[in-house]
């Protein structure tokens, strides 16, 4: 029988002293307390030590903001790991946004066993509480931070319950043997093995199965029960098998029009990184996934589910490169306001964004300029935004003025993050992120022998007049015609996507140049005049933006003789005005789609 796992941690608990350096919250008139101490793993609580690997429900009671001043809030994030300088890794989930009125938060997310909760004010614009201890340790003996004015967060418990999103035991259950009894001997286990194997397969497989492709499986099944195993331990060998097959693991689509169950498994994968469920098998099994009215509709029940966000995540973290959000550290000394709130909060804005042009069916130009964004008070603080959301309220839709800076896609801290290494910024390398991924012009890579672009950090010279060498070479010029307008327009941002007038550490080095001249030869003098010039592209857009969710979607590249069914796809869209959602429709209905 499954164990069930639910505990209730009281502050007193929480601030339980163990052996080691105590990083731990401080306990005053029964509340949980934590600070902005910089310390390492401070917020770490060793009782929420977890058994096992799995997904965990976690339920923080009434938190609420100690000081949280004018901004009203106080940013904060839960995070698990081992807490110790031996696995320093730790794994975001949630932030905690705390403020005056006390009110419960609640997560959920896959926690590894042995890993604790560490929960503390992670927001860098916080002013920083001292250990009160030395040698690792925390102390708050004979300290009263709060009343030296320290914004703080404070809770009365944390539960963790034990969660079962894919199914609990009795689900499982079903999933593997169905309304049979696994306990049963004999001629009868034979009989329920062949049954219970074709069944699975089918599943597995995303398919019918014959009797040949079964066949390799109920031998396995069948030779551990006259070997004397119970059903249960022989469907085991079996399932393990069907479960190691290239027709579990791959797609499984010969050369042509994909037939329906084909069909079914793109479709799922694409929108919900998932096998298809049972109403996709059925349509499949009638032969009417094929049918483009049929089609259309399953296209909208998938994209109105919330298995959708799988999709966002998935596509999102491919296409705009969030996946890479980790893969550098912005400079502490240049960057002292980057924390983990801020970008976490910075992956949410570009995922709500996109989501948000999906729901509603808005065009593609808003990819490169929008009159909203979605910001929370940490972001509206970090872009020094005149649209302030409410604080509390955690990731809003905001409108944006017509002299915005912000707004679409490009401008957003995530997309900013990934195109910079986290001391500098290379219009060369953001230049070829637009290009390709949104504007759907290929770069081919430099020539041999064509020396790397190293940035000056001190600002002294600017990365524009370094280019000039780049762009008076002919081998150079025809790619970095395409290249450079875009990544001159953005340099006005910073590597997490600051806006600056100035190179180098504090602004003092010398001044950014955005301006530049599209390959078309429009000029433009900074990043708003290149954004109106290309917001009216919109064939443009839809065509990149189309011809990136197929790559996806399909697995393969859109070649040369592609080219035509795309461009049928956008004149489609447009000519029904259609925006983003649409492409996807269509996009689906598409041959390239359709077909291997």
């Amino acid at each position: 029988k499954e164990r069930e796992f639910k505990r209730f941690y009281s502050p007193d608990v929480l601030a339980k002293r163990t052996a080691g350096n105590y990083r731990g919250p401080d306990l005053r008139d029964g509340r949980s307390l934590s600070w902005p101490i910089t310390l390492q793993f401070f917020g770490r609580m060793y009782a929420t030590t977890v058994p096992a690997d799995g997904w965990y429900r976690v339920t923080i009671r009434d938190v609420q903001a100690v000081n949280p001043g004018r901004r009203g809030v106080v940013w904060g994030s839960l995070r698990s790991g081992a807490c110790n300088s031996s696995a320093p890794l730790l794994y975001m989930i949630g932030l905690v946004e705390a403020t005056a009125a006390p009110r419960d938060f609640v997560y959920e997310a896959w926690i590894r066993g042995g890993h604790m909760l560490e929960l503390k004010p992670n927001d860098a614009e916080l002013r920083r509480a001292p250990s009160g201890a030395k040698g690792g340790n925390v102390s708050f003996k004979g300290r009263d931070l709060a009343g030296q004015g320290y914004a703080g967060i404070a809770h009365r418990g944390i539960e963790i319950e034990r969660i079962h999103p894919g199914g609990d035991q009795n689900a499982v259950r079903e999933n593997l043997f169905g309304d049979q009894n696994p306990e049963i001997a004999g001629e009868d286990a034979a009989g329920k093995l062949d049954q219970l194997l074709t069944r699975f397969a089918r599943r597995a497989f995303r398919r019918p199965v014959s009797r040949e492709q079964l066949e390799p499986y109920l031998g396995i099944g069948r030779q551990s029960l006259a070997d004397g195993d119970s059903l249960v331990e022989s469907l085991r060998a079996a399932y393990r098998a069907i479960l190691c097959s290239p027709r579990f693991l791959t797609f499984i689509e010969p050369p042509g029009r994909l037939d329906d169950h084909a069909i079914a498994s793109r479709l799922s994968y694409a929108l919900w990184v998932s096998m298809p469920d049972a109403e996709l098998t059925r349509l499949a099994d009638q032969g009417r996934l094929s049918v483009p009215s049929e089609l259309a509709k399953q296209v909208d029940r998938l994209l109105d589910d919330p298995k959708a966000e799988r999709f966002i995540d998935s596509f999102t973290d491919q296409w705009l490169k969030l996946k890479e959000i980790d893969f550098t550290s912005p400079d502490g000394r240049q960057f002292k306001t980057f924390d983990p709130v801020l970008q976490e909060s910075m992956l949410r804005e570009t995922r709500a964004f996109f989501a948000e042009l999906v729901r509603a069916d808005l065009g593609a130009e808003n990819f490169v300029d929008s009159d909203f964004a979605f910001l929370n008070e940490r972001l509206a603080l970090h872009y020094r935004t005149e649209s302030q959301p409410v604080a509390g309220d955690g990731l809003q839709k905001v409108s944006l003025s017509k002299t915005s800076v912000r707004g679409g896609l490009l401008t957003q801290g995530a997309i900013l993050k990934v195109t910079a290494d986290g001391t500098s910024t290379s219009p060369v390398v953001r230049g070829v992120f637009v290009n390709e991924r949104i504007l759907g012009q290929h770069i081919p890579p430099p020539p041999p022998g064509v020396p790397a672009i190293e940035p000056d950090i001190r600002g002294a010279t600017s990365i524009r007049d370094q280019l000039d060498k780049h762009r008076s070479s002919a081998a150079c010029a025809s790619c970095h015609i395409l290249i450079d307008p875009p990544g001159f327009a953005l340099e006005s941002f910073d590597p997490i996507g600051g806006w600056r007038t100035r190179y180098g550490s504090g602004g003092r080095g010398v001044v950014v140049d955005p301006s530049g001249s599209t390959p078309d030869g429009d000029a433009f003098a900074d990043l708003n005049a290149w954004k109106r010039i290309y917001h009216g592209r919109e064939e443009q857009l839809a065509r990149a933006f189309s011809d990136q969710f197929l790559t996806y979607a399909t697995g393969a590249v859109i070649r040369m003789s592609d080219e035509e069914n795309l461009s049928e796809i956008v004149a489609e869209v447009l000519r029904k005005r259609g925006g983003v959602r649409s492409i996807l429709h269509v996009a689906i209905r598409s041959e390239v789609f359709l077909k291997k």
